[in-house]
């Protein structure tokens, strides 16, 4: 565990859940989690939240430029125990010296994440980067994944599509304050609502010696022409095309998918389907019970827990 997660930085971790679960109208009060520490995170260089007690039925996967708490209202709807990772170089897990943070490169130490934990058989459960992650695990390590959940993304998606993205993470190396960054998010699009969005920067910052703040996420602290894994996805189409699990495709339909990527993606994926929701990119943030509905339905009919 980091020197950043220890003490008052853990209790303030978790102290919006209680919030954010009201928020959401969930009754039942907010499950055991936990961040994890050990051997086993210290190997592979990775932090990540158990959720729950019971065996891990369901990994997430975050995005670029989030961290694992993306998901906490999902999963809280949701009610899988869980294990939420943060991606190479975001939130808690260690950044990489190579600077590659393709899904390929993340697949490696997230298999041993999950080996570790005894998360296999699982439902992974991945958005954007994470999304494309996923279908790198499940490729590789057919294994330990039984179905798939990608959120709002596609191998055949153009790069400059998310451009809202890239601008933002190319926006101050620090700032003087989170509700600098909680305007700016605003500004670009991002949330759907104030409270949200502050929840979201806290857990996603640090505040350095000098006063300043900062992403905890490497790559807010990297050029454009030094993020290599913001290139040609479409290497990934052979391992998409490789899967034979069940794989569900989630669109935000005010998100980056179009048309004709989705239908790409129903094309040259065996076994999978579509939904969709009425949010932007990152689903899991606008519509979490939504999702989490959609979720829910899709490992019920797939692949009910033994």
């Amino acid at each position: 565990m980091s020197d950043r997660t220890i003490g008052t930085a853990v209790a303030q971790e978790f102290s919006y859940l209680t919030g954010e679960a009201a928020e959401l109208g969930l009754a039942g009060g907010v499950p055991l989690v936990e961040r994890l520490a050990g051997q086993a995170l210290a190997e592979t260089g990775l932090s990540a939240l158990r959720w729950g007690t019971d065996p891990i039925e369901a990994v997430w996967l975050h995005g670029g430029g989030l961290n694992a708490h993306t998901w906490d209202g999902t999963i809280m709807a949701a009610g899988l125990p869980s294990l939420a990772v943060d991606l190479p170089g975001h939130g808690d897990s260690r950044w990489c010296d190579d600077l590659d943070y393709s899904p390929v490169a993340n697949a490696g130490p997230i298999v041993d994440l999950m080996r570790s934990t005894s998360a296999t058989a699982s439902i992974v459960v991945g958005q954007s980067l994470g999304g494309l992650t996923g279908i790198a695990i499940a490729a590789q390590r057919p294994d330990l994944v039984r179905a798939l959940v990608v959120v709002d993304v596609s191998p055949g998606l153009v790069v400059e599509a998310a451009g809202q993205v890239r601008d933002f993470l190319a926006g101050p190396e620090s700032f003087g304050s989170r509700d600098e960054i909680v305007d700016r998010a605003l500004q670009f699009g991002f949330g759907t609502s104030r409270e949200g969005l502050q929840r979201g920067v806290f857990l996603n910052t640090r505040v350095r010696p000098d006063g300043r703040v900062v992403f905890k996420h490497h790559l807010a602290n990297l050029k454009e022409g030094e993020v290599p894994f913001l290139s040609d996805f479409r290497t990934l189409w052979p391992a998409a095309e490789s899967l034979r699990i069940p794989v569900l495709l989630v669109r935000g339909e005010r998100g980056f998918l179009t048309d004709e990527w989705e239908a790409e993606f129903l094309t040259r994926v065996p076994d999978s389907t579509a939904v969709h929701l009425d949010a932007g990119h990152n689903v899991q943030e606008d519509r979490p019970l939504e999702l989490a509905a959609a979720i829910t339905e899709f490992v019920g009919r797939v692949a009910p827990v033994d």
